[in-house]
């Protein structure tokens, strides 16, 4: 087995978080293409229950085993590894998920994604439509532990750097398009064949907030609307306040009814409610944050993990007890977490080396975007390079994407990677304490970047015990 902090890429073809969704549609008979190969073991299932745990990356189930007998017992049975695509944030693997395809062809590139033209930094949780505040938002408002705040569009903020020539700040809610976010021509990048074709976009107002429209940001049609587009029912359960954020209209396209779920049983319940609603072929999404955000809180098998994972254990059995005869059940992770010691923590905003030519910081702790003055990417690399030395990996953008961490990234998506891409390898991550989001600073367990913990997330294909 890979060491946990040893590098490992994403399986982009045959083997990542972006398979589950078409292998599901292929189960349904909605596509050819079976890339998991789970037609044979779920021949005769007509409805899929599709359930993605935050934060329970492969290498944490060791961990969680004392705490879960049901979680162990699955995985022991009908469990396998996958790897999530990169970055291995949130945003970007949910994107995949819905989408079927690799962070380059969608363009969720990232937590923290600066808007090409401009020194503004997309938050893909805090977008047009999502909360703005609120502590038990599990990814967005001030009270969330992953900073779901809005930036304030540049960094280091306006008036600390010097501007190059020409440049500026583009005010929230001008009319200009970015540049990369007009609405484009649909890209075949990284697809694969019996992938549906485009559609239009709906009709939908966005409120105007100086951020990109997601559906015109991500360019893909999801993998639920081609479902949904095929007959089958389509139910998408989550917090009630996700339901029409942009991440969600990102992911999942607006497709199907959504049923709101407050906690865990809520979850199981309505997860179960529209799995059997009907008697037509059926596809239920369910997303669950609390171990992500107990693991960013507490740490990896702190008491309030532990409690977290429990909780799960008992979602799990719910389901798994709750399945009809003809019903399977997928269930998965978008990414893991590590613990950072305090000996691991670098700080950008108080070593003028890391400082030195940036203009804007996005990405997060474990995997920065780093958008140089002109001229610059050289001295950054090489500044980099030094100050972190084995603890991470620095390439420019084109050395990134040529190794193909991102998939096949189209021109229209090329910008939103940094002019330089900083992975950690080791126990490390890049904070930005006082400037660029100081909420980072406080939390125990991180992800984002390339080792084996990060990437590796469990698939457990579990079908009905009745059937």
């Amino acid at each position: 087995m890979t060491g946990p902090l040893q590098q490992v890429r994403p399986d982009y073809f045959g083997g990542s978080l972006a398979d589950v969704m078409p292998s599901a549609l292929a189960v349904l008979g909605v596509d050819r293409v079976d890339p998991l190969g789970l037609t044979a073991a779920l021949a005769g299932v007509r409805r899929i229950a599709v359930l993605l745990v935050d934060g329970l990356g492969w290498y944490q189930l060791p961990t969680a085993a004392p705490h879960a007998p049901t979680l162990t017992d699955l995985a022991a049975r009908f469990g396998r590894p996958l790897t999530c695509g990169f970055p291995s944030t949130t945003p970007t693997s949910l994107v995949s998920l819905g989408t079927g395809a690799a962070p380059g062809a969608h363009g969720v590139l990232g937590f923290h994604v600066n808007v090409p033209g401009t020194d503004r930094v997309l938050t893909h949780i805090d977008w047009p439509g999502s909360p703005t505040d609120g502590p038990n938002f599990p990814g967005g408002g001030p009270g969330s532990p992953v900073g779901g705040h809005r930036p304030s569009g540049s960094w280091p903020p306006a008036g600390t750097r010097e501007q190059p020539a020409g440049s500026g700040e583009q005010p929230a809610g001008t009319e200009e398009q970015p540049v990369g976010t007009e609405e484009q021509p649909r890209s075949t990048a990284g697809e694969r064949p019996g992938a549906p074709a485009g559609e239009a976009l709906p009709a939908r107002p966005v409120e105007s907030t100086g951020d990109p429209d997601p559906r015109r940001w991500q360019p893909l049609p999801t993998r639920l609307r081609q479902a949904e587009t095929a007959g089958v029912a389509v139910t998408v359960v989550s917090r009630p306040e996700l339901a029409s954020s942009g991440l969600s209209l990102a992911a999942y396209g607006g497709a199907g009814a959504h049923r709101g779920a407050g906690d865990v049983d809520a979850l199981a319940t309505e997860m179960l409610a529209a799995l059997t609603a009907g008697p037509g072929p059926t596809l239920v999404y369910g997303y669950h944050p609390d171990v992500d955000r107990h693991g960013h809180l507490s740490g990896i098998g702190s008491a309030d993990w532990q409690s977290a994972v429990a909780a799960v254990d008992g979602l799990l059995a719910r389901l798994v007890d709750g399945l009809p005869p003809d019903a399977a059940l997928l269930a998965t992770a978008d990414h893991g977490q590590l613990n950072i010691p305090a000996e691991g923590r670098y700080d950008l905003d108080t070593d003028p080396r890391l400082r030195a030519g940036v203009r804007v910081v996005a990405g997060e702790a474990r995997v920065r975007y780093l958008h140089t003055l002109p001229g610059a990417t050289a001295d950054v690399v090489a500044a980099w390079s030094e100050v972190l030395g084995e603890q991470a990996w620095v390439a420019t953008r084109a050395e990134a994407v040529s190794a193909g961490w991102f998939g096949p990234v189209p021109e229209a998506h090329l910008e939103r990677i940094g002019d330089v891409v900083v992975g950690c390898l080791g126990e490390t991550v890049v904070l930005a304490s006082k400037t660029y989001n100081p909420i980072e600073t406080t939390l125990i367990a991180y992800h984002g970047s390339c080792t084996a913990t990060e990437m590796t997330i469990p698939l457990l294909a579990v079908p009905s015990p009745r059937t």
